[in-house]
């Protein structure tokens, strides 16, 4: 599709009064789009949301159109102690962590541009045949707990009232393989010549949910012979599955690791294993959910950390903690809406009277209360549609400029921290050392979407006896029903005949066009942005028609409701040795996340790690620095 500069900026392509500005667009899609039923509830919607319209095109005239405003003379309406730019999780934490160290009647400010809090942390909910189904629209659950999280994220997590143990008990690990159901494989008939549907997987998967011993699946040979590839195919594929050879060689293990570290899986499976083009088709998405790109955008190391074959027989050293952690531990620290429901804690933590209850559990059906967040006698407040457009140190703080419903605004801060993208740092405070934002420019978030369908009921899955599908070319590279979680009196649906959330996964790609990870990024990013609703829906649509048609699925009377999360800017950049120079990443994220003045740099994309324990981390790291100066 191509992809034009009216495109870019309406990130609709839906059609729009000629002459409108990213000013009048940010103003078009203010509070009135997020209202049902008279009340303002942004979970509710469906459609395009994630990087909705008017959340971005006002960033993009600054950053890409260079756009100017004039700032001068605008009054400063208000002052606080902090203001967080970005109320995701890591500026959520900031919040909490400030208030921690300097008191509960800290003024804090949270200013976001979209019309939900959370960041990629996005709560989808969908009433269906008087049923209320949760959704997770973004960041989904947390990651290895047991190795990762810092002392600081299980304080936080104890403040909140969050168990990470009472989550695993939540989520019923058997529920899928006691229905014999079973990870499968969707074969399109565009790439593969036929719709073929191939069931019990027996493959590991990296965060992964189901036990080792309850995948449900076949030998590998009948797996692998089900394929629709030639017989000499199916051979090399299990070959490399069943008995890998050392494919390097002549090399020691030193050097084995570092020519690992720096040819990409593709590379190795064409040059070194020798499969075919159609054979290597196979496996091309199998990193699109796990690292938002394909197998030629990611190492042979990373590949291996995922349990993707071929590596077994070179002798290599055993993994590192974290990666083996990602392979071991189970990935079943899941709310029902992901790590939304850590984020709506934190603001029950903010603001008492947002969120009713006062457990881990009753907050999964409470009712947030969004008229709540901005009132005037809460020390904390959260502001959003509400698009930062320049921050900058002065003798008595930082000054934050805003729109809000179209209009300027502008307070300040004593303290300010930058939880948001950090790439748009270098544009928001122009003040930050060229070298600093240089290095903030490297972290080019990847694109991605997440939709949750919402289907009438799952039999077709009980009939091919599959509840995971994976695509190795179709669009959407992930296709599963929904995680089977229970917490508080929020039951996962339990019958076939009942409806359910399917949880869907595209990434746009680019095989085969020896472009690296950023510009990938960058390629993908435009064209999400330049692709409407309608488009997306009719993509989705043919997906789940072909892959479900035999089994009696019916699109048009089976969708209740689609929402397409869309995340032009979706997992942080990571430091990678098929594109960075490893040597001096560390140098480069300490100078990139540095504070520049009284302005503090958090967010996953200072660590350079997609994941909320990061995000958390980072915000603690910020705080801590605007507190050391006084």
């Amino acid at each position: 599709m191509a992809i034009t500069r009216r495109d870019f900026l309406n990130g609709v392509a839906i059609t729009i009064a000629a002459g409108l500005t990213p000013l009048d667009l940010v103003r078009a899609a203010g509070k009135a789009g997020a209202v049902i039923h008279g009340e303002y509830y942004p979970p509710a919607l469906t459609g395009l949301r994630g990087n909705h319209p008017g959340s971005f095109e006002m960033a993009h005239a600054l950053g890409r159109e260079h756009e100017n405003f004039a700032l001068d003379g605008l009054p400063i309406e208000e002052e606080y102690d902090l203001v967080i730019v970005g109320g995701g999780i890591s500026g959520l934490a900031a919040a909490c962590f400030w208030q921690q160290l300097a008191g509960k009647e800290s003024k804090i400010l949270v200013l976001d541009n979209h019309d939900d809090f959370g960041g990629h942390a996005k709560r989808n909910e969908f009433t269906v045949e008087g049923k209320t189904l949760i959704g997770y629209g973004g960041s989904e659950a947390f990651q290895s707990p047991a190795n990762n999280f810092s002392p600081v994220v299980n304080k936080l997590m104890a403040d909140l009232g969050i168990s990470v143990s009472r989550m695993k008990a939540g989520f019923d690990v058997n529920f899928y393989p006691d229905h014999q159901l079973s990870r499968g494989v969707f074969f399109d008939k565009k790439h593969f010549g036929e719709t073929k549907i191939v069931s019990g997987d027996p493959g590991r998967a990296v965060s992964d949910d189901i036990p080792h011993d309850r995948l449900n699946g076949r030998p590998i040979e009948a797996f692998i012979n089900d394929f629709p590839l030639s017989e000499e195919d199916r051979k090399a594929l299990i070959t490399l599955h069943v008995n890998p050879s050392d494919y390097l060689p002549g090399m020691t293990v030193e050097e084995k690791s570092a020519w690992l570290d720096g040819h990409s899986y593709h590379e190795f499976l064409s040059e070194k294993v020798g499969l075919s083009k159609m054979a290597l088709l196979y496996f091309q998405q199998r990193s699109n959910d796990f690292f938002a790109i394909g197998i030629e955008g990611i190492s042979c190391a990373d590949a291996r950390a995922c349990a993707l074959p071929g590596m077994e027989g070179m002798g290599l050293p055993p993994l590192d903690g974290e990666a083996l952690a990602d392979l071991e531990e189970p990935y079943v620290y899941h709310f029902p809406d992901g790590n939304a429901g850590l984020t709506r804690l934190m603001i029950r933590h903010l603001i008492p009277q947002a969120l009713p209850g006062s457990t881990m559990e009753d907050s999964i059906t409470s009712r947030l209360d969004y008229s709540t967040l901005d009132k005037p006698q809460n020390p904390a407040r959260i502001r959003l549609n509400s698009v930062v457009v320049n921050a900058a140190n002065t003798d008595d703080g930082v000054v934050v400029t805003y729109l809000n419903d179209g209009k300027p605004h502008r307070v300040r801060g004593r303290n300010a921290v930058m939880a948001g993208y950090n790439m748009m740092v270098p544009y928001l405070v122009p003040e930050t050392p060229e070298e600093q934002k240089d290095d903030l420019r490297l972290n080019v978030k990847a694109p991605l979407v997440y939709t949750n369908v919402v289907v009438k009921n799952w039999q077709p899955f009980m009939k091919l006896g599959i509840h995971e599908f994976y695509s190795p070319a179709a669009p959407y590279s992930r296709v599963k029903l929904d995680y089977p979680v229970s917490l508080g009196s929020y039951q996962h649906p339990q019958s076939p005949d009942e409806p359910m959330v399917l949880h869907m996964v595209y990434v746009p790609t680019y095989p085969g066009s020896n472009m690296s990870a950023r510009e990938q990024f960058r390629k993908g990013r435009a064209f999400l942005l330049g692709t409407s609703f309608d488009a997306h829906e009719k993509m989705i649509r043919d997906q789940l028609q072909e892959m479900l048609g035999s089994a009696g699925f019916d699109h048009e009377r089976d969708i209740a409701a689609i929402t397409v999360n869309r995340w032009a800017h979706g997992y942080a950049y990571y430091a990678n040795a098929l594109f960075d120079d490893m040597d001096k990443q560390a140098e480069i994220v300490e100078r990139a996340r540095k504070p520049v003045g009284r302005i503090a740099i958090a967010n996953s994309d200072s660590d350079w790690s997609a994941y909320a324990h990061a995000a958390i981390d980072q915000a603690w790291r910020a705080v801590n620095e605007l507190k050391a100066m006084g």
